[in-house]
């Protein structure tokens, strides 16, 4: 049994079909990134390898999806089915959730961080 970490306090707050989207989530995110840590970062989950990768957090209609600014342009075309912000996209709840994109997006994060470290 793992111990429970800010995280998991974060998620445990939503009801159960939120909490599910938000653990597909982080779960996806981890596979992109096995070697990121997770940590609470503006009040939302988020994961950090050579600087901050992507943030999440859930809200009463969409789950949201913080890559940077460069995340987002760099996915422009496939983003645009999506509701969203120059740093953010928006995931409905009724929907599934996007993992390949998101796998995509965190690994072009990945790559970007590892550029940018010196």
């Amino acid at each position: 049994m793992h111990k429970a970490n800010e995280v998991d306090n974060y998620m445990a707050a939503y009801p159960e079909e939120i909490r599910e989207l938000l653990e597909e989530l982080r779960l996806t995110i981890k596979k992109a990134a096995p070697k990121a840590t997770e940590e609470i970062s503006y009040g939302m989950p988020a994961f950090k390898l050579n600087g901050m990768l992507v943030w999440f957090g859930a809200y009463s209609k969409h789950i949201g999806f913080y890559p940077k600014a460069s995340g987002i342009e760099a996915f422009k075309k496939e983003l645009s089915i999506y509701k969203g912000t120059k740093g953010s996209v928006h995931f409905p709840l009724d929907k599934a959730l996007p993992t390949k994109l998101i796998t995509k997006i965190v690994k072009f994060r990945l790559k970007e961080n590892n550029k940018n470290f010196k």
